[in-house]
């Protein structure tokens, strides 16, 4: 059996920081409220004329770095984003060729929050498939450019950021190291919860962020529990096998809510909120990054992966580290 193992992650941050109390001069809001609400406490925003394919190529250099690949090695790269530098070309062909991987397959993912998951689906698939040996996936996002920052219910939420990870073919690998399996799903009879308004066929121009909270709320604990449990009961599985939930990082009270209906404690979930908002499709790539890099996520754990976003979409991916 061929399984994608990860053999890397990497992640970018912008330099900027943009605290609750910062907000708090510009919208009716505080650091209490965002905090009771949330579980954030800042985030990260792009400079001026930084664009998500610059926080994407950061992030590839330092999952390339980190798993010892060269980007001539790369059979295959796909990143997951909403916010693209340009309608077309794909993101990923401007990475691609700053990274120096002329020819290298490249495109663009796109479900929002989900799009990593995605994206690693997809990747995946290509290495089972024998058409990839090595992959690079990335999240990357600049959700701040979409933003109404005079909208307290979401410009309080959203962050920039990006990371990635290195994906390598093994046949039979030890300890059935890698990706297990990947779920996803789409409904898009939900479209009015969470959209952007405008587009390229519609107004023409990119507008804002929309979003009913409360409704996305309560979709969001029932989606990400049930494709949770899908993920485990596809490999005989129970919850406490789990070494660590990476969950999306939309809100505290989610994750929370979650975890409860899995019967997961809190020591097995990683949580990055805080620090990062939610940064959509770099997400869960950022909170897998932090935990590996600080020693949690350990060779051999059992890793799962969830997200929900606009569309509605939704997925998880279980792997072995």
């Amino acid at each position: 059996m061929t399984r994608s193992v990860f053999i890397g992650c990497g992640a970018y941050l912008p330099e900027r920081v943009v605290t609750n109390e910062e907000l708090a001069h510009k919208v009716d809001t505080s650091d209490e409220w965002i905090v009771e609400r949330t579980g954030i406490r800042r985030r990260h925003v792009a400079a001026e004329g930084e664009m998500t394919s610059d926080l994407a190529y950061a992030a590839a250099r330092d999952a390339l770095a980190n798993a010892g690949v060269k980007p001539a090695d790369l059979d295959l790269i796909v990143l997951a984003t909403a916010t693209p530098d340009e309608t077309f070309p794909a993101t990923a062909t401007t990475v691609q060729a700053r990274l120096g991987a002329p020819g290298t397959p490249a495109f663009d993912v796109q479900a929002v929050c989900t799009g990593f998951i995605y994206a690693l689906a997809v990747a995946d698939n290509f290495v089972r498939a024998g058409q990839a040996t090595t992959a690079l996936v990335i999240g990357a996002e600049t959700f701040s450019r979409i933003l109404d920052w005079e909208d307290r219910t979401t410009c309080v939420l959203f962050g920039d950021g990006a990371g990635a990870v290195v994906l390598r073919a093994e046949v039979d690998p030890d300890n059935d190291r890698g990706i297990l399996s990947t779920h996803l799903h789409a409904d898009g009879r939900q479209h009015d919860m969470l959209y952007v308004d405008g587009g390229p066929s519609s107004t023409r121009t990119t507008g804002y962020l929309r979003m009913r909270g409360r409704e996305v709320f309560r979709h969001a604990v029932v989606n990400l529990a049930q494709v949770v449990n899908e993920a485990l009961e596809a490999n005989d599985l129970e919850a406490d096998a789990i070494d660590w939930l990476v969950p999306h990082q939309a809100n505290k009270r989610i994750i929370d809510f979650t975890a409860r209906k899995l019967c997961l404690p809190p020591e097995k979930i990683v949580l990055t909120v805080e620090e990062h908002g939610n940064t959509s499709a770099a997400s869960v790539p950022l909170a897998l990054n932090t935990a590996v890099g600080d020693g949690r996520i350990k060779r051999g754990d059992l890793v799962l992966m969830e997200a929900m976003g606009g569309g509605f979409t939704w997925g998880s991916a279980l792997a072995r580290w």
